[in-house]
């Protein structure tokens, strides 16, 4: 166990509240605060931003992220 991180929906578990960075299979990329997720890895993000080489490209505000489309979060965000 690092970080008490036991499993991989741990990670997201401790993310909750937090800035994350998204990657879609698209080659699009959110950024926003992690509000909730579920098994399939759909996920709600507060103050979503389209990114774009690190600058935003769009502010989108409440969003739903569905899990397929999803290659990676990381809970680094931007912050």
């Amino acid at each position: 166990m690092v970080n008490g991180v036991e499993r991989p929906l741990d990670l997201l578990n401790q993310s909750k509240g937090k800035e994350v960075m998204v990657q879609l299979k698209s080659g699009k990329e959110f950024s926003g605060t992690l509000l909730a997720f579920d098994i399939h890895i759909n996920v709600v993000l507060d103050n979503a931003k389209e990114m774009e080489e690190g600058e935003v490209k769009k502010s989108i505000g409440l969003t739903f992220l569905r899990g397929d489309t999803i290659i990676f979060i990381s809970p680094s965000g931007g912050k």
